[in-house]
């Protein structure tokens, strides 16, 4: 498996299903119905879902009707994460359409974020695991804290630990809390393993992000969020671009290693090729 595309073909069938339940819940009036609908079905990698239905079919789990409601809900909450984001980055553009918040104005833009984060607790409601409920909770609340913590390391380099903090929170939290929650649903996962792997995944998938935005738009220096690059050099106009990778290799190697104890089938060939294209 060379590309994204490969992979994601390998379960498309299943992604369709998330994809499918992410407007089933709206009940809004238009024009901001049809606005919304657009924005969740407009092209995206599906990344979250992708990665937990690669490994629960490395682990032969057979895909029932609350592993959806799970995985919906995690890009429910991925997705309002994304419309609260165009607010505090006054964004015009996401996936190729104008950004909620141009379309309308920051404060509908701000209340349809908070709409899709209330589907995805009544999805979490549905499944009826209080385990699970409190794991988005408190996924919830940590995401909050990382970009909080982004808020008060404006316009100043961060120390590392800082940096990785806030990188688990803001964004490797969501890949744990599927795995998680996976593990959780099909007792056959083995919960640590896959929790290790869904943290060091979503910190390389981050680490990664924020290499390209420095090596293309560097919209993030510019705004006065100093990431990876950055702190490795102590200077905003030397950025630190090979020690950078070798962070990056560090948690693609970590979490290539967290995969050892999945037998060898597809799947597990599919996440391996997946975790290796972020190395790239």
């Amino acid at each position: 498996m060379e590309n994204y595309r490969q992979i994601y073909d390998l379960v498309k069938s299943d992604i369709d299903i998330i994809i499918e339940n992410l407007t089933c819940k709206l009940n809004l009036q238009e024009p901001l119905l049809m606005q919304l609908k657009q924005f969740l079905n407009s092209p995206a990698k599906r990344i979250r879902p992708l990665l937990a239905i690669l490994y629960m079919k490395a682990c032969d789990v057979r895909l029932e009707t609350e592993h959806y409601k799970l995985l919906t809900a995690i890009e429910l909450v991925h997705n309002a994460s994304l419309i609260h984001d165009d607010v505090i980055d006054n964004a015009d553009i996401r996936r190729g359409i104008k950004t909620l918040n141009r379309i309308f104005n920051s404060k509908l833009a701000v209340v349809s974020g908070d709409y899709l984060l209330s589907c995805a607790v009544d999805f979490v409601r549905e499944i009826g695991d209080n385990r699970i409920l409190n794991i988005f909770i408190q996924s919830l609340a940590e995401m909050c804290k990382g970009e909080v913590a982004q808020y008060f390391c404006a316009n100043k380099i961060p120390a590392m630990d800082e940096y990785l903090l806030k990188t688990e929170q803001k964004t490797a939290q969501l890949f744990v809390a599927a795995l998680e929650c996976s593990a959780i649903l099909s007792p056959e996962i083995d919960k640590e393993k896959a929790v290790s792997f869904a943290k060091n995944f979503g910190i390389a998938f981050q680490i990664k992000d924020d290499l390209n935005n420095i090596l293309t738009t560097n919209t993030d220096a510019e705004n006065g969020i100093y990431t990876a690059p950055i702190i490795l050099s102590g200077d905003v106009d030397r950025p630190a671009i090979e020690k950078t990778h070798n962070l990056l290799n560090n948690y693609i190697n970590l979490a290539l290693n967290n995969l050892d104890n999945l037998k060898d089938n597809i799947y597990k060939e599919a996440l391996l090729a997946l975790t290796e294209l972020y190395r790239k």
